[in-house]
């Protein structure tokens, strides 16, 4: 899975090294420092949540390039459709039927594989 949104500038990977840098920045100086604990606390706190949201934002694009993908193949069988009916084939919704079939099963199979 890429670790990059779609389209965006944003570097996960490089994101998280910069967090994790900033992470032992602040143990240090946590260790110099200890009568600013609750202080420290919450800047930790603050930069652990960047973790959460980058997974966030990598989950949410591999779900975005899914429904990307999602609709090219209906548009594809939609296009499929209109020049098989043209063309004067017997069944033109062949195309459309088969394709909305094989997306079921993928959303299922996708579905069944995040139950494990």
């Amino acid at each position: 899975m890429p670790n990059t949104a779609p389209y965006s500038t944003v570097n996960l990977p490089e994101v998280m090294t910069r967090n994790s840098a900033a992470r032992h920045i602040l143990a240090g100086f946590s260790a110099a420092t200890p009568t600013l604990f609750v202080m420290w606390q919450q800047i930790e706190s603050a930069l652990a949540d960047a973790h959460d949201l980058a997974a966030e934002v990598a989950r949410l694009s591999t779900e975005l390039r899914t429904a990307r993908l999602d609709r090219s193949n209906l548009l594809a069988a939609m296009r499929a459709t209109l020049a098989a009916e043209s063309d004067g084939e017997a069944d033109p919704l062949s195309y459309l039927r088969d394709e909305l079939d094989a997306s079921q099963n993928a959303a299922q199979t996708r579905t069944e594989g995040n139950r494990d």
